[in-house]
């Protein structure tokens, strides 16, 4: 009796990539080491930030001496957080491509408004670049594009490891908010919306944090007391705030918001089909049969 052939049914195989056009898609995949130098340079511009408002009326310590010093120590921090990646994770040419692209658009565009009134369209480049290819890429592309845009503008200075940080940390953040697989539509441009809004007004913040307990002539209801009280210091901070750096970091939260609104969609789709295009998540297969 003849036997018939059976018919096996093919395994079943993990989805690829490419066949959730929606998901995120995480250029860097973050590592151990990557996540260590991450959080040891997060650490770092922590204190950098606010140590003043710690440290004793006679320390001695002012901007002029001490802002080189960080200077030097925060930029090769940056820097060592894309080494650890590339050791760790492996960066491609293709992702190295995607940032390069990304960071040149985001220092043409800060020139733009040259920040006058907080009209800064850079942000909402970088909300949205961090949302579609995941934290780690949002910071790498935060950090390197407020570099680049010092270089184009002539912005180079003490200030420019903070504004590198504060960047790749807003970029970042963007790349952390829920929903990456799922959100879509309206409902994702609206919470970017929001968020970009959010990290607007604290990028200016926190920015302010950095200049002002070294900036002289102030008036008292203002101006940092070393060596007072953490509280008091922090209320004149609240009030210098308001009195000055408020006018620009409004327009800049709207005028992130209103982009986000507007562009957002489009380019959403054109950063997710860039992604689809590079497979940064395919894996490497080998055919054997070939030479």
């Amino acid at each position: 009796m003849r036997s018939l052939p059976v018919r096996r049914s093919p395994e079943p195989t993990a989805p690829h990539p490419a066949s959730h056009p929606d998901r995120q898609v995480k250029a860097i995949r973050l590592g151990p080491r990557s996540i260590a130098a991450l959080a040891l340079i997060s650490a770092i511009g922590v204190v950098a930030f606010g140590w003043p408002l710690l440290a004793e009326s006679s320390s001695g310590l002012a901007h002029s001496s001490d802002a080189p010093w960080l200077f030097a120590v925060l930029l090769p921090l940056l820097l060592a957080v894309v080494v650890a990646t590339i050791a760790d994770t492996g960066l491609d040419a293709k992702a190295i491509a995607m940032l390069g692209v990304l960071a040149a658009a985001g220092a043409a565009l800060r020139p733009l408004g040259a920040g006058t009134a907080g009209i800064e369209p850079m942000f909402f480049l970088m909300v949205l670049s961090g949302r579609v290819l995941g934290p780690g890429f949002g910071f790498v592309l935060g950090s390197v594009s407020m570099f680049a845009s010092a270089l184009l503008t002539g912005g180079v200075g003490p200030w420019m490891p903070f504004q590198m940080l504060s960047m790749g940390w807003v970029a970042m953040g963007a790349g952390l908010l829920p929903g990456p697989h799922r959100l879509r539509g309206r409902r994702e441009l609206l919470l970017l919306a929001g968020y970009g809004a959010v990290a607007s007004v604290l990028y200016g913040t926190i920015m302010n944090l950095q200049g002002w307990p070294y900036i002289g002539g102030l008036a008292t209801g203002v101006s940092f007391v070393p060596g007072d009280a953490l509280p008091e210091n922090l209320a004149r901070f609240v009030a210098y705030c308001l009195a000055t750096s408020l006018g620009w970091d409004l327009p800049r939260a709207v005028v992130t918001v209103v982009l986000t609104l507007a562009l957002g969609g489009t380019v959403l789709k054109a950063l997710r089909r860039a992604t689809r295009r590079a497979a940064f998540e395919a894996p490497v297969t080998f055919d054997a049969s070939k030479p």
